[in-house]
């Protein structure tokens, strides 16, 4: 998985959610992340389309909605975004969150038929704590292929790291930047300053070196550069143990359907 994806949460104005997946694109980011509940699948699509790169090298990844994980509705709902996204298939589907309609040994097999034939590739799961990827693991007979989660500096989610680190499970951080929160940060405005680069781009770079794959939203072209120029910075262990050491938990979203944190 590249280690970097565009985020499309809240970016739901069609026009400018085309330009951005577009623009992201063609300024070299490979993994693009959506989902049914963001109401721009079309537009998603639509911006791969548009841009230079050849769709097989787009690693594309979308996410059922809690209503549609009876199994009936999975293949039903995951057909109709394939058809939005203009695709024949997709990278990564995820259980957008284990609430809803969600049952695990009725909800995931059906993802596994999905990919039996050829409509995903690989089945993921998002904001699943131990016990829920224990009970998917159960369920499909192997690890969920990632697990995506709000993750960043001021919610380090070791716990789930060393899950994943133990059974091979791939961690995507969404929220990385913790909607602005980490900007302001004196201990990651410091880390920026000593390397001349932005906040984000520490908090990013931090991502990476945890092993974890960071989609953080971007619309303007300017942010996207920003975001991706993350991956050519290198922290020290100075750095590293500095963010480490923050020991803030700011969770930045919880339903009231989403797990018992």
């Amino acid at each position: 998985m590249p280690v970097l994806g565009l985020g499309t949460w809240e970016n739901d104005e069609p026009a400018q959610c085309t330009e951005s997946v577009a623009n992201a694109l063609d300024a070299g980011y490979r993994h693009v992340d959506t989902a049914q509940i963001y109401g721009n699948e079309a537009a998603v699509g639509e911006g791969i389309a548009a841009s230079d790169v050849d769709r097989e090298d787009v690693f594309l990844a979308s996410k059922v909605w809690i209503d549609n994980l009876a199994p009936e509705d999975v293949a039903a709902s995951t057909r109709e975004s394939l058809d939005k996204l203009g695709v024949d298939s997709v990278d990564l589907m995820y259980v957008h969150w284990p609430a809803g309609e969600y049952e695990p040994a009725e909800t995931l097999p059906a993802f596994a038929e999905l990919r039996d034939d050829g409509l995903i590739d690989r089945i993921g799961v998002s904001n699943f704590e131990p016990e829920h990827l224990d009970a998917a693991a159960d369920a499909l007979g192997e690890a969920p292929f990632a697990n995506q989660v709000e993750m960043h500096p001021l919610l380090r989610q070791e716990e789930l790291r060393e899950y994943a680190d133990a059974n091979g499970v791939e961690l995507v951080a969404y929220s990385p930047l913790a909607r602005g929160e980490v900007l302001d940060d004196p201990a990651i405005v410091d880390i920026a300053e000593k390397h001349g680069v932005s906040a984000a781009q520490v908090s990013l770079a931090w991502l990476r070196e945890s092993g974890v794959t960071a989609i953080p939203k971007a619309t303007g072209i300017d942010h996207i550069r920003d975001n991706l120029a993350s991956v050519d910075l290198d922290l020290d262990d100075e750095d590293v143990a500095a963010i480490d050491d923050l020991g803030r938990t700011d969770r930045q979203l919880n339903p009231d359907f989403g797990p018992d944190w």
